[in-house]
């Protein structure tokens, strides 16, 4: 099994803010601005629509429009999708480094993000971040990879609600969705994909320094399968630039890491 780490949701890029871990634990991956057709107000939290939450959170919060990808909580949709599965969509040169690493059925994603503690009562419309508690890099969700489809399948239907089943994107060879696995084949009691709750041992951040990770030995440069330097100012990890995966080399080692983080 190769275990791909995935970094997705609100960043200071996309959103301008962190995803809230909410009062009750939750980790409320926001989906990234985009030009797409589904908008903040379509999804669902409880009885708050992720507008809801994001304008109480920042009340300029400028986006109405966001690219929900990947797509792995159920319900989040206010109109339900009779066809709806869980999936992850790429495309481009981040999809090509996956192609390039043979990415196949019961590989698993594992997607991270940038989270900040708030407080208050989201129903209420008084939830607001928690000043004094750092911005971390947390690991909120995963998907093991069920069936892969390629864009020529893509154009032939089926996955027309997922960003990456229609519109410009089909014109793109590497666009790929990858189908979420019925069963994790770690824990055969458990679905293929889902999202986690808040844990001290899914925090990937070292201290409060959000973007430089605790030195988890499958993390190192030397455990990755890609150009990597660390950067980081002392101890920890730190990769810089815009990058979306890290391909995991197969080992007992990062197989340990994924277990403790279920």
């Amino acid at each position: 099994m190769t275990v791909i780490l995935s970094r997705k949701g609100f960043d200071t890029s996309n959103g301008g803010i962190p995803s809230p871990i909410l009062p009750d634990g939750t980790l409320l991956s926001m989906p990234i601005p985009s030009e797409d057709t589904l908008l903040f107000s379509d999804l669902q939290y409880g009885e708050n629509t992720y507008l809801d939450i994001a304008l109480q959170l920042a009340p300029k919060f400028p986006h109405r429009k966001c690219h929900l990808d990947p797509d792995i909580r159920k319900n989040a949709r206010i109109v339900p999708i009779p066809e709806w599965k869980p999936a992850f969509g790429q495309i481009g040169s981040a999809q090509s480094y996956l192609r390039n690493n043979n990415i196949k059925t019961g590989d698993l994603f594992i997607f991270f993000g940038r989270f900040q503690q708030t407080v208050g009562d989201v129903s209420e419309g008084t939830l607001r971040f928690d000043k004094d508690s750092p911005i971390l890099h947390i690991i909120y969700g995963y998907l093991e990879v069920g069936g892969i489809i390629q864009n020529e399948k893509l154009a032939e239907g089926g996955y027309s609600w997922h960003p990456h089943g229609h519109g410009e994107r089909l014109d793109d060879k590497t666009n790929t969705i990858y189908e979420a696995a019925e069963k994790l084949s770690l824990r055969t009691e458990q679905r293929g994909w889902g999202t986690f709750d808040y844990a001290d041992h899914r925090v990937l951040t070292l201290g409060d320094r959000t973007a430089t990770w605790k030195e988890i030995p499958c993390l190192m440069p030397d455990a990755v399968n890609k150009n990597v330097k660390n950067s980081a100012k002392g101890p920890g990890i730190y990769y810089q630039g815009i990058w979306q995966e890290l391909v995991l080399k197969e080992s007992l080692t990062a197989d340990a890491w994924v277990d403790e983080v279920f």
